[in-house]
């Protein structure tokens, strides 16, 4: 049995099993999509959206990449907000981290490692925001504050975004949460939270 297929086979019991506790369980899941969050999250396999915060189908809007990067330039992250924030009226997005994160601890080094690295200079960027702070801690520490300043680097960089402002105007949502998860031991913390309509650097506000 090739690997993938052991994969049908779990799907195939774990439809059964909904099922069987909910007759009506893909049929509610099929009559809307109403989530409360949108989830931008890393890549990394371990960090499961809907597992690590008890949710169902159909509560989270999940976006991933490496590192949990929000870019004023990647239109596959902007269209996925705009999409949850104008058409499914989001009320949170969060941006999730964690420690122990390889595109974080990648960009602490001199490595090149091609077109990645192009994907990481937005890390390296946070790195240097903050060396003075990080430079003086510990090695093991310097990896983990890194981690903690790049997720909240990357929600205040999705609060300077024209499609949040817009929102903030339009109707005073969502709020946007810095979160970080820890593989050790599962849970998740909030390291920021932005309340709409917070003050925002001249340079970056938009009037509408």
């Amino acid at each position: 049995m090739k690997a993938s297929d052991k994969l049908l086979l779990n799907n195939k019991s774990w439809a059964q099993e909904r099922v069987a506790d909910d007759p009506r369980y893909f049929k509610r899941l099929i009559e809307q999509q109403r989530p409360e969050f949108l989830w931008i999250g890393c890549s990394d396999s371990r960090v499961p959206a809907n597992t690590i915060t008890g949710t169902d189908p159909g509560q989270l809007f999940v976006h991933r990449n490496i590192a949990n990067v929000c870019v004023p330039t990647d239109l596959n992250m902007l269209s996925v907000v705009q999409y949850a924030v104008e058409a499914l009226g989001v009320k949170h997005v969060i941006v999730c981290g964690h420690y122990g994160c390889g595109g974080v601890q990648a960009a602490m080094t001199e490595r090149y490692m091609g077109s990645i690295s192009h994907w990481l200079r937005h890390i390296r960027d946070v790195y240097y925001l903050h060396t003075d702070e990080i430079a003086d801690l510990p090695e093991p520490e310097r990896f983990a504050r890194l981690v903690e300043w790049n997720v909240r680097e990357q929600a205040r960089s999705l609060a300077k975004s024209s499609i949040i402002q817009e929102a903030w105007h339009k109707r005073q949502g969502p709020w946007i949460h810095a979160w970080v998860y820890s593989l050790s031991d599962g849970v998740l913390n909030e390291l920021e939270s932005i309340a709409p309509g917070s003050d925002i650097h001249p340079a970056y506000k938009l009037s509408f």
